[in-house]
């Protein structure tokens, strides 16, 4: 119990911690399933909370704005890694892993961050499909291909079953009035630092939600950063291109592990 917050999470292996933090507006089953995917299962703690007001993680009476969560997530690492972690966010997640670099730097071993979401949007594509399959639709129902549809630019029958079984459940738990106070003072304290870890910044070129060019402009905060834009991915990159975001993160993982 932390601040009057307990904190669900799922967690896997041993070895050096990971903690990865999900979007807004889902839980950890999002990030969880697409991280399983290209984190290595070997020698690796991967440690997935629910967000507050998200998933099973109630929001308390004392979280007024995203500072104040990343202040909890800062004391939920120390509790639970007892040292410090790899951090990894998608979208909001990549917010909150920003702050908690700025705010904890000695908690923080390595910083990625996927389709990042800051203080600002630039320009945003069109959302358009790259690729739609003629099974693509086959697993949804009608209410949800509307949805699928806004997500992903990358339309598979994979895709479509990641969206049902991992993204859609966790949708149907949000405390929408704690989670719109807690956005509702949105801005993190990050500082005018810059973060001298290795870290890994990736955006999709089709991102119709946090676009490219923000993720863009933090290469100079991160001056040991890998930037990547992948053309062939949207906001939903992380289950788009699992390839490539496996041998981008083992990269960044390689570089920030001591020795």
């Amino acid at each position: 119990m932390i601040d009057n917050v307990a904190v669900h999470y799922a967690e896997h292996g041993s070895g050096p911690a990971l903690v990865a933090l999900h979007g807004a507006g889902v839980d950890h089953r999002e990030i969880e399933a697409a991280a399983e995917d290209f984190l290595p299962h070997q020698g690796l703690r991967r440690i997935y909370p629910d967000l507050p007001g998200m998933g099973r993680t109630r929001a308390g009476d004392r979280l007024a704005g995203n500072d104040d969560v990343v202040r909890l997530l800062g004391e939920f690492v120390d509790r639970l890694v007892g040292g410090p972690a790899l951090v990894l966010g998608h979208s909001y997640g990549a917010y909150l892993a920003r702050g908690l670099a700025a705010r904890r730097p000695e908690s923080v071993l390595g910083l990625a961050l996927l389709c990042p979401i800051g203080e600002h949007t630039g320009a945003l594509p069109e959302q358009i499909a790259l690729r739609i399959d003629p099974d693509a639709y086959d697993d949804l129902g009608p209410e949800q291909r509307s949805g699928f549809d806004d997500y992903f630019v990358i339309r598979t029958a994979g895709t479509a079953r990641r969206y049902r079984d991992q993204v859609l459940p966790g949708i149907a738990l949000v405390d929408e009035a704690a989670v719109g106070r807690i956005l509702g003072n949105w801005r993190i304290d990050l500082g005018t630092g810059t973060f001298d870890k290795p870290a890994l910044i990736l955006a999709g070129r089709r991102d119709s939600t946090a676009g490219y060019e923000t993720a863009v402009e933090l290469r100079d905060k991160y001056p040991r950063a890998t930037l990547a834009v992948l053309d062939n991915a949207g906001h939903a990159l992380p289950h788009e291109q699992p390839e490539l975001v496996r041998a981008l993160v083992a990269d960044w993982i390689d570089r920030a592990q001591p020795g």
